[in-house]
């Protein structure tokens, strides 16, 4: 049973604006293929290969006018808002385990999706049914095309809204939302959060938020608000300094775990668990001791160690937590598309790397916790990321590199890529134009003890998890 949170005095009633029962009795689509087709028909800035990072493109007063048409649903749920470049997804999953473990119902908002629109809006780890996307698409319909007039919502910013509508609609306890882009203009950065968290940052997007770190890390600190508390990990000096300059600047306390919340981390392995890490997180209000983390990876557990640090932020913000039912809940996390085995005979695995530092983390994790005598790697990006540093970590990992395209409009051909590994490295490489022909080439050169790996974009990663589930 979900609880009332004692900070807000009495339960949250539910309410809906006049506007927006008149537009749901309208019934604008029959079908949820209707409405779905009509959502993917908006402008789509995660397709679109160039792109102006402004606050014209992306219009944070476009999406308050959008809410108030809804009667602003995004202030009447509570909120943890998450920004960062790599991990933010993990964070949020963990974070919402930990929770729903002690009873409270938990929103879950985070983009892309591998396979299914639907991953994005979760309830207590549930999607959102075809049927309330209808219904929603419905209620939103009429809003959405009197704002269109002069200044059309994109897909973005109607999903965010959506996700709003959703949660407050299944009363949620609280929603943990990811941002999508940045940060200082993103759609969600409308919310004013119980507590903020910024996960590890590196380049990425460098052609829309900039191609230094100083410059990521200030977008990032734009969700910073006044007088929210907010986390981060240990980040690299420059970064430190422009978040802990933003917000202070806004008057919001920051902390640092490994800094001011002690944390640390080991690994090891066991008979039970095989190759894992182990983290301690120490405050004034929680200990949590030798802690196994549930994903590969000393980069889960930096994100683990910040999950923990906002779950406790939150038990001081009066949400009743148990320390044992959080670590069951955190025992249960499984994040597709995360060093996720999606075959057997022979190993595949995929991974949604997408940028330098996180193919640095993914081939680290691979050869701390998975046994192998050669990794292939299948390899495709899209032409908006750091192609260079991404190609530079797999050098040193792949013993052999297929590079291919996904079905994104954004994806950077086979052919660009291999010549980019040339020019870095001088290896070897074949290329395939698709993914099945990709796989071919994998297989006839593997043996049963060796890896395929499939990384690089979310995109390729999605259309691997389909092909696998289908066979």
């Amino acid at each position: 049973m979900a609880r009332t949170i004692k900070t807000t005095g009495k339960k949250r009633k539910k309410k809906s604006s006049t506007k927006v029962a008149r537009v749901k009795s309208k019934k604008a689509f029959r079908s949820y293929q209707q409405a779905i087709d009509y959502l993917f028909a908006r402008t789509d800035y995660e397709k679109q290969e160039r792109l102006r990072y402004n606050v014209t493109t992306f219009n944070l007063k476009r999406m308050q006018k959008l809410l108030s048409l809804l009667g602003n649903p995004h202030k009447k749920i509570h909120t943890v808002h998450i920004a960062g470049t790599k991990g933010k997804g993990s964070t949020a999953t963990m974070l919402a385990r930990m929770l729903e473990a002690n009873s409270y119902d938990v929103g879950l908002y985070t983009s892309p999706h591998l396979v299914h629109l639907h991953e994005r809006i979760t309830v207590n780890a549930k999607m959102i049914s075809d049927s309330e996307m209808c219904g929603l698409l419905n209620r939103i319909y009429a809003p959405v095309e009197k704002i269109s007039k002069t200044d059309p919502p994109t897909f973005f910013e109607i999903m965010t809204a959506l996700a709003f509508m959703y949660f407050l609609d299944r009363a949620v306890n609280i929603a943990v939302i990811e941002t999508g882009l940045g940060g200082r203009l993103d759609s969600t950065n409308v919310i004013k959060p119980k507590v903020i968290g910024i996960t590890s940052l590196s380049i990425d997007h460098q052609n829309l938020l900039g191609d230094n770190i100083d410059s990521i890390a200030k977008e990032k600190a734009g969700i910073f608000k006044r007088g929210v508390p907010a986390i981060t990990v240990q980040q690299e000096p420059s970064a430190m300094r422009v978040l802990k300059s933003q917000a202070t600047a806004v008057k919001a306390p920051l902390s640092v775990t490994g800094d001011d919340i002690d944390f640390s981390q080991r690994f090891e392995t066991s008979r039970e668990h095989g190759p894992h890490t182990r983290i301690c997180l120490t405050t004034a209000t929680s200990k949590f001791e030798h802690l196994r983390v549930p994903l590969h990876g000393k980069h889960q557990a930096i994100n683990c160690g910040l999950a923990l640090a906002l779950l406790d932020k939150l038990k001081s913000a009066g949400y009743k937590i148990d320390n044992d039912k959080a670590t069951e809940g955190l025992h249960k996390v499984f994040l597709a598309g995360r060093m996720e085995m999606i075959w057997d005979d022979p190993r595949i695995m995929i991974d949604a790397a997408h940028n330098a530092a996180s193919i640095h983390a993914l081939i680290h994790a691979i050869g701390q916790n998975i046994p192998y005598d050669s990794m292939v790697v299948i390899f495709g990006c899209n032409v908006d990321k750091d192609v260079k540093g991404m190609l530079e970590r797999l050098q040193y990992g792949a013993d052999k590199v297929i590079f291919t395209c996904s079905n994104s409009p954004k994806a950077m051909s086979p052919e660009d890529l291999g010549e980019i590994y040339t020019e870095i490295c001088g290896k070897m490489y074949q290329t395939a134009p698709t993914l099945d022909q990709a796989l071919q080439i994998a297989k006839s050169a593997v043996s049963k003890e060796d890896l395929i790996c499939i990384t690089g974009s979310f995109y390729l990663i999605g259309q691997a998890k389909i092909r696998f589930q289908q066979n």
